[in-house]
């Protein structure tokens, strides 16, 4: 060999060798009968002990007890010349600690080793497992408000159907007071709206409709004005002035039900977090650019810094104020049905300048 090529085989070698030593990868050659026949830096600093005590031991000594029987079953299918690709096992470290480890391991039948190369996916697996965690407790919480949604529906009817009858029972005739019968009227569309309601939540569920199924086309407008009469007292009381501008967009696929209940959610928000002596102004509007429909709700209410409240602005039960009325869902719903259905919703506030919430939907 010329001295050229023993220079470039000599650098070549020292590269490899540099690189087997620096990276953060596991890396290892193992014996068919075993044992570690070399292994980098990288292995005795995960797990805690020396080259001489990962040597002297079979490396199925550090394997976690659950995984051992399975772990011997793998390395037999090496044995037969099979690779394993991202096989996943617990290794136990000096100090007690578990790790998870991800192997690729490729068999040499005539040489009778293995070498293979790990990745530590501890810190995945931990997320892996706190997501289902969460996965599994929203889907408790999810099937609780199904069943709560589902019985205070079956059982507010009986009591609405009562009303409605006690106001087909009034002879408004016999009523000389103008205003009386003017607020007669009111509470039994009212009374109306809340049954046709309560109706659709049922239908909803005895159909077994999930929210993705055969959106409709959905008024902006007929929403506004099924809430607006259903909190009619409420608007007039607190003198709230509600500022609509649907031209640019009319409405959009999406669940009726849905949809009348954002709109309850979002204005009685608003007059429920309003300045004091400042009467709440809420301003509507919606877009529609390449297939892309956006909803705005805004006010001039008390509103909330975002910084402390922005990653909990929309879980269950999470409350920025001290106000009595204030149990945490209503943001919560809302965010759950925009999402469910494809969409997102994003907040901006500022501590008494109010906020604003901007609904996207899905793409049609």
């Amino acid at each position: 060999m010329s001295a050229v090529l023993q220079e470039y085989f000599d650098k070549d070698l020292f590269s490899l060798e540099r690189f087997f030593e620096v990276t953060a990868d596991l890396m290892c050659i193992a014996g068919y009968d075993g044992y570690f026949r070399r292994i980098n830096p990288a292995v005795s600093k995960l797990l805690g002990y020396s080259e001489e005590e990962l040597f002297a031991r079979p490396i199925s000594d550090f394997i976690y007890c659950e995984d051992k029987m399975l772990t011997a079953v793998n390395r037999q299918l090496l044995v037969n010349d099979v690779p394993l690709i991202n096989y996943e096992n617990r290794y136990v470290k000096k100090n007690g600690e578990i790790v998870w480890l991800s192997w690729t391991s490729m068999p040499v039948k005539e040489e009778k080793v293995v070498y293979a190369i790990a990745k530590d996916v501890t810190h995945k697996k931990k997320q892996d497992h706190d997501r289902n965690l969460l996965i599994k407790e929203l889907t408790v919480i999810n099937r609780e408000l199904k069943q709560l949604t589902y019985g205070a529906s079956h059982d507010m009817r009986s009591p609405v159907n009562n009303l409605l009858m006690i106001f087909g029972m009034l002879n408004v005739n016999k009523i000389e007071d103008k205003n009386t019968v003017e607020f007669i009227n009111v509470l039994r569309q009212a009374t109306e709206d809340l049954k046709d309601t309560l109706n659709n939540y049922l239908d909803d569920m005895a159909s077994a409709r999930t929210s993705h199924n055969n959106p409709m086309q959905v008024s902006f407008a007929e929403s506004l004005e099924t809430v607006k009469r259903s909190l009619s007292a409420l608007i007039i009381n607190s003198g709230t002035q509600i500022n609509a501008n649907f031209k640019c967009a009319p409405g959009v696929a999406f669940n009726k039900v849905y949809m009348d209940s954002i709109f309850l959610n979002m204005i009685s928000n608003s007059i429920k977090y309003a300045r004091p002596g400042h009467p709440p102004v809420i301003n509507i509007s919606s877009v529609c650019q390449d297939g892309v429909c956006q909803l705005t709700f805004s006010d001039n209410g008390i509103g909330f810094d975002m910084d402390k409240v922005h990653d909990k602005l929309f879980g269950l039960q999470q409350t920025f104020h001290d106000h009595d009325d204030s149990k945490g869902i209503g943001l919560y719903l809302v965010h759950s049905y925009v999402t469910n259905l494809g969409g997102q919703i994003s907040a901006h506030s500022e501590v008494n300048k109010g906020t604003t919430f901007t609904i996207t939907f899905k793409k049609d």
